[in-house]
């Protein structure tokens, strides 16, 4: 067994008290949490506008206690928890990753998104690396562009795909109680195999556009023709290889034709547990916006640094691609370029005259 295989378990079960106490707790509860899972000089890197963020009292409250104060019925839902060490390298960092929706009331202003009074739900993707026992590093993005929709003030050009509620896994195993499993030969090389089938999958894909011929990026080899690619609002779902390629693939890669050409300059971690790959990267990926078409932008001929953080489910004894959960920090993208998306949202939630949301509930204590 490598180093840290054996605290894989023990790493996803250290999460579960922050994970309980955003499920039904309170702001003190999560910061009591969060505080006892950190290390000291912990790291936060997370969606624009927050940014980096170190210690464990400072990361609540630039992330989680604005979002208590603007859902006081918070609720964490996670559909994937999974625990793995990062491929490659001598002594492999145990990485856990976390993808859900925080579900609640929208009653107070969050980033400036005018609150509803309704159930708002936000996308999350978040990762944990662990040494000691303890987290020294979070990456997470969370979907704002999904609650600016929700609340009706959206800025920017409509998605080509499909904005839903993005569902978790079809086989309804994505949080799966710790077993053991890691000591198990068979369900190591498992994992191991799953990691590798992801990595060659982009290794493929990033054939193209230098080889111009689409069948070079050999999707049937490793994509399953019912996959689903769900991804970040402003994006949204894309079904099957037609639906990803006209949501996603061919806006993206006609606008930055030089996709995968800095990989010298990109930070990536990938680990998987079974038949579930991960990957996070600050960034992963740098391009040029050398042309038009992805997300309505005009050529902007500037590089820019893009945060994507994903989930990958494989399915059947070829073990295809059935499902790619993926996050992509768009307003960290936008602002690159000079467009302050936020800003743009605040003009239109003025004309709009909202405030705080009332208290529906005509039963509630004078």
């Amino acid at each position: 067994m490598t180093a840290g295989e054996d605290d894989h378990d023990a790493c996803r079960d250290a999460l579960g008290p922050l994970r309980a106490a955003l499920y039904d707790g309170t702001a003190d509860d999560s910061r009591a949490a969060l505080g006892a899972l950190l290390a000291p000089d912990a790291v936060g890197r997370f969606f624009h506008p927050v940014e980096t963020v170190a210690g464990a009292e400072a990361i609540h409250a630039a992330v989680w206690a604005p979002l208590h104060a603007a859902l006081p019925d918070l609720e964490r839902r996670d559909h994937i928890v999974m625990a793995g060490p990062e491929a490659g390298g001598d002594d492999p960092a145990p990485w856990v990753g976390c993808g859900g929706a925080y579900v609640g009331t929208f009653r107070r202003p969050w980033f400036g998104i005018p609150p509803t009074g309704q159930v708002l739900h936000v996308r999350f993707h978040e990762f944990y690396r662990f040494e000691g026992g303890r987290v020294v590093e979070i990456q997470a993005l969370w979907d704002l562009p999904e609650a600016m929709m929700q609340a009706g003030v959206w800025p920017m050009g409509p998605s080509l795909g499909r904005e839903w509620h993005v569902p978790g896994p079809a086989t309804q195993d994505g949080v799966r109680p710790s077993a053991g499993t890691w000591g198990q030969p068979a369900f190591r090389a498992r994992s191991a195999d799953a990691c590798r089938r992801v990595i060659d999958m982009l290794t493929a894909l990033k054939r193209h556009p230098g080889d111009p011929d689409p069948a070079s990026m050999e999707m049937a080899r490793y994509w399953h023709p019912r996959m689903t690619w769900y991804g970040p609002s402003g994006i949204g779902t894309g079904r099957g290889y037609a639906g990803f390629r006209h949501v996603h693939q061919i806006p993206f890669l006609n606008a930055m034709p030089d996709r995968g050409r800095y990989v010298d300059e990109i930070d990536y971690h990938f680990f998987a547990e079974g038949d579930y790959v991960a990957v996070t990267g600050w960034p992963d990926m740098i391009q040029t916006l050398s042309d038009g078409g992805w997300l309505g932008i005009a050529p902007a001929g500037r590089r820019v640094e893009m945060r994507s953080l994903d989930f990958w489910r494989l399915e059947g004894d070829d073990r295809r691609i059935r499902e790619n959960w993926v996050m992509v920090d768009l307003l960290h993208m936008w602002d690159q370029i000079g467009v302050d998306v936020l800003g743009r949202m605040q003009e239109l939630a003025k004309f709009r005259g909202v405030h705080d949301a009332p208290d529906l509930d005509p039963w509630s204590a004078a």
